[in-house]
C-alpha cells in the first residue's frame, strides 16, 4: 500500500472531484460553471499531490511550452465563457503534457486482470501498440524526466 501524506490525500480528493466536475460538465452539454470548477479543482489537486514546486517544474519546462500554453489557455478560455473551444484546447494540451506518461499507464493497465485481457484483443492491441510506439518515438529525452518528476 502506498502511504500518502495528508496534503496528498486532499490533492487526490480535489483531483477526483475535478475530474468528476469536468466529466459532468461535458455530459450536461458543456456547462460553463461545472467545467470551470472542474478545471480549478484539477489543477489545485495536482499541485497538492505532487507539490507546488514540482507542479511548476512540470508545467514550465522549456520543451513543454506549447503543451502548457494549450492546456492553461484552454482553462482560461473555459473561464472566459467558451466551453467547447476551451475543452478542445485543454484536451490537446493534456495529451501533449502527459504523452510521456501514457506508456507507463498502458503497461499498468495491461497488468490489471480484466483490463489487461481487454487490451490484448487483436484490434485493440494493434491500436494501443501503434499509439504507444508513436508516443515513444516522439519523446526524445524529455519524457524520462517528466516521469521522474511524478515519481519523486
Amino acid at each position: 500500500m502506498i502511504s500518502l501524506t495528508d496534503s496528498q490525500k486532499i490533492g487526490m480528493g480535489l483531483t477526483g472531484f475535478g475530474v468528476f466536475f469536468l466529466f459532468f460538465g461535458m455530459v450536461l452539454f458543456f456547462d460553463k460553471a461545472l467545467l470551470a470548477i472542474g478545471n480549478i479543482l484539477f489543477v489545485c489537486g495536482l499541485s497538492f499531490v505532487i507539490g507546488l514546486e514540482r507542479t511548476f517544474r512540470f508545467f514550465f519546462q522549456r520543451h513543454k511550452v506549447k503543451a502548457t500554453s494549450f492546456f492553461l489557455g484552454g482553462v482560461l478560455v473555459v473561464l472566459i465563457g467558451w466551453p467547447i473551444v476551451g475543452v478542445v484546447l485543454e484536451i490537446y494540451g493534456f495529451f501533449l503534457l502527459f504523452r510521456g506518461f501514457f506508456p507507463v499507464a498502458v503497461g499498468f493497465i495491461r497488468r490489471v486482470p480484466l483490463l489487461g485481457s481487454l487490451l490484448s484483443l487483436p484490434w485493440i492491441s494493434g491500436l494501443v501498440d501503434k499509439m504507444d510506439l508513436g508516443i515513444q518515438t516522439k519523446c526524445t529525452g524529455g519524457c524520462l524526466t517528466d516521469l521522474m518528476v511524478f515519481s519523486i
